[in-house]
């Protein structure tokens, strides 16, 4: 590699992954309020929480990554266009060191990207459920009061008569209103929580399982036993998608394996690899738009990080939106940065003034 395109690639990375690293700070700090419930409530340590925030993190990083990128991009441009260095390697034939140095960015965010999105995502989503069911265990097994109505996690209500030796649990009552169609409520003459691997099953004995359906209709159903996944009652939603939790090395093997591809892995497969194209989109953009020196001066001077932001949030919209799939909107960010670049880059026929 040059040393122009070793220098402009290491400006890039330097803005983008310091602008990257403050952003995931704040947010983790954030997290850390968000789920603050985690040690007052839950008995949790500072420990746990912090690494409950770090897992909610891959989520968050691949929403705003690829712009950290462009931003990062566009204020080494923009750097340079303020130090006359962009006009010098315009006039003195080093485009093709900036095109290299704008491939190489692009390449590696591209490839980070799509690390975050098939691997590193689906795996913390795994461990955080693992975490919240192990929290959730031990609120019930250790943690609950007795005769203290707790939110284990918006919208489940439990409540403990008491406990007796060996950890058996008295009086256990559990509201689950998750679910607007449908309202559950769990009561129980004991209950005990028993470990099973990474999962923990909570063991009702002596109780009725009561259901309130969305049209007002009821029904019980009376046991000497129920079992229930602790991991059930910590989910801030009724129903986990199981292919969130599975990385896609693990969602290719299973259908080379069973040699049928379900319609829902595909596209969630497609899902997570449009995120590098928001890489390859954005960047393109950015060059298009600060990569060419301008001698232009204007009272007014929109920022570029913000023009690079609202782009952002548009192409996130779209693709959020559209019926073709999330990519979409990468790939007219694609279409647009590519003609803006072909028109800068088109070729004009110098003016020739008549002689007088």
């Amino acid at each position: 590699m040059r040393k122009l395109t070793s220098y402009l690639t290491r400006l890039f990375a330097v803005d983008a992954l310091v602008l990257f690293g403050i952003v995931c700070v704040l947010l983790w700090l954030v997290n850390c309020l968000r789920s603050f419930e985690v040690v007052s409530v839950k008995g949790q340590g500072f420990g746990t929480l912090a690494v409950q925030a770090l897992y909610t993190m891959p989520p968050l990083a691949l929403s705003f990554f690829y712009i950290c990128v462009g931003i990062g991009m566009v204020r080494a441009l923009t750097a340079l266009q303020n130090s006359h260095e962009l006009h010098i390697i315009h006039t003195s034939h080093g485009l093709p060191g900036l095109w290299r140095a704008v491939l190489a960015t692009t390449s590696a965010a591209a490839l980070g990207a799509l690390l975050l999105a098939h691997v590193a995502e689906p795996m913390a989503n795994r461990q955080l459920n693992v975490l919240s069911a192990a929290i959730a265990a031990d609120l019930v097994s250790s943690t609950l009061k007795p005769n203290r109505f707790t939110q284990a996690t918006p919208g489940v209500v439990m409540l403990i008569g008491g406990r007796e030796d060996g950890g058996s649990i008295t009086e256990f009552f559990a509201d689950d209103r998750r679910d607007p169609d449908m309202r559950r409520t769990y009561i129980a003459q004991s209950a005990r929580v028993m470990a099973l691997g990474d999962d923990f099953i909570l063991e009702l004995h002596d109780g009725t399982l009561q259901y309130v359906g969305a049209d007002g209709r009821y029904s019980e159903i009376r046991f000497a036993r129920y079992d229930i996944n602790v991991e059930s009652l910590s989910q801030p939603g009724l129903r986990v998608d199981p292919l969130t939790e599975k990385h896609s090395f693990e969602l290719v093997g299973e259908a080379l394996a069973s040699g049928e591809w379900p319609a829902r892995t595909v596209q969630h497969l497609l899902d997570r690899s449009a995120e590098a194209l928001r890489v390859i989109g954005l960047c393109l953009f950015v060059l298009a738009i600060a990569g060419f020196p301008s001698g232009r001066r204007t009272r007014i001077r929109l920022p570029l990080e913000a023009v690079v932001m609202v782009v952002a949030f548009v192409e996130r919209g779209i693709g959020s939106y559209s019926p073709l799939g999330t990519g979409t909107g990468a790939i007219l960010l694609i279409g647009l940065s590519a003609l803006i670049l072909a028109i800068r880059l088109w070729p004009r026929r110098p003016i020739v003034e008549a002689p007088a």
